[in-house]
């Protein structure tokens, strides 16, 4: 078999098991969303859910996005504002996961907002995800990738933004989530504004 083949193969699967644990999910919850059940509804093995994804809550949380995320970002105008990059590369990946399949955003939401489980991973992966932009910024920026300032800056930057979508998960997913995201950039930029005294 050809390596594009193979990795064709392999995309699929991926694919199929990522279908089948977020309909499980949607429909009757992710603790039914067993490895057991996944496999097959997908049409696999168990073995074969856990070789793609050792831990479970990857399935509904990773998307294999952190390599086009860094991209992006090195790929923004040179003597641009850090905040600013972010804010472009960010809403930019999540307008585009939404254009292609909002249900998947709003129930990778949902679980965010009412699963243990999946909200504990979540803060692994966007750790990940924070190791990689830091590294981009630091380029950008001649720091050291390791610099403390450009990672407290990043894990900032991807905490709020996960806020934000928690917050869209906790009143309902009524409100729009892109205008949540730049509401929430403009509020690290400028810091929450104080009520006016009477």
């Amino acid at each position: 078999m050809s390596t594009g083949l193979r990795e064709r193969k392999k995309e699929r699967t991926r694919a199929a098991i990522r279908r089948a644990a977020r309909s499980i999910a949607a429909s009757h919850g992710w603790e039914a969303a067993t490895v057991e059940r996944i496999a097959a509804e997908a049409e696999v093995s168990p073995s074969t859910v856990v070789r793609y994804f050792p831990v479970r809550e990857d399935i509904v949380l990773t998307d294999d996005a952190d390599d086009r995320l860094e991209a992006l970002l090195r790929a923004r105008p040179a003597g641009e504002d850090p905040l600013e990059s972010l804010r472009a590369v960010l809403t930019e990946a999540v307008g585009t996961a939404l254009e292609a399949d909002p249900e998947e955003i709003r129930l990778r939401a949902r679980l965010m907002a009412g699963t243990p489980a999946v909200r504990a991973r979540l803060t692994e992966t966007t750790a990940e995800t924070g190791r990689r932009l830091a590294r981009a910024l630091a380029d950008r920026t001649g720091r050291a990738p390791d610099d403390l300032e450009v990672r407290v800056f990043t894990a900032a930057v991807l905490g709020a933004l996960r806020e934000a979508t928690l917050y869209w998960a906790e009143r309902g997913l009524t409100e729009d989530l892109m205008a949540l995201m730049h509401r929430t950039v403009d509020t690290l930029k400028a810091g929450p504004a104080l009520p006016a005294r009477p």
